[in-house]
């Protein structure tokens, strides 16, 4: 078997440092919106927000299209992030009761 070329080595390198950004970074995400799970949780808010989701949506399409990515991808990914997110603020409103009710 050869051995692998430097450049491969150096692009691979590159590929595994901006996955590592991107795994901190959805981390970081991830702890702002528990944030805002538990405050829409204390407020009795709805875990899903439409309007912001569709926003948003729009926003990061246009995004994706100015950085040269597929927006249809950036849509999906984002989907995916919102889906979960919707998740994680269905359990913590679940874990405060009905109404926001706290036994904390």
């Amino acid at each position: 078997m050869s051995e692998t070329p430097s450049e491969l080595l150096r692009l691979r390198q590159s590929i595994d440092n901006i996955d590592a950004a991107l795994i901190h970074l959805l981390a970081e995400r991830f702890k702002a919106t528990q944030q805002v799970g538990h405050l829409k949780a204390e407020l009795a808010l709805p875990p899903a927000d439409p309007a912001r989701e569709h926003r948003q949506i729009e926003r990061l399409r246009r995004l994706a299209d100015t950085a040269g990515l597929d927006p249809v991808f950036a849509e999906k990914f984002l989907g995916f992030v919102i889906a979960e997110v919707i998740h994680h603020h269905e359990r913590i409103a679940g874990e405060r009761g009905p109404a926001g009710a706290a036994g904390d």
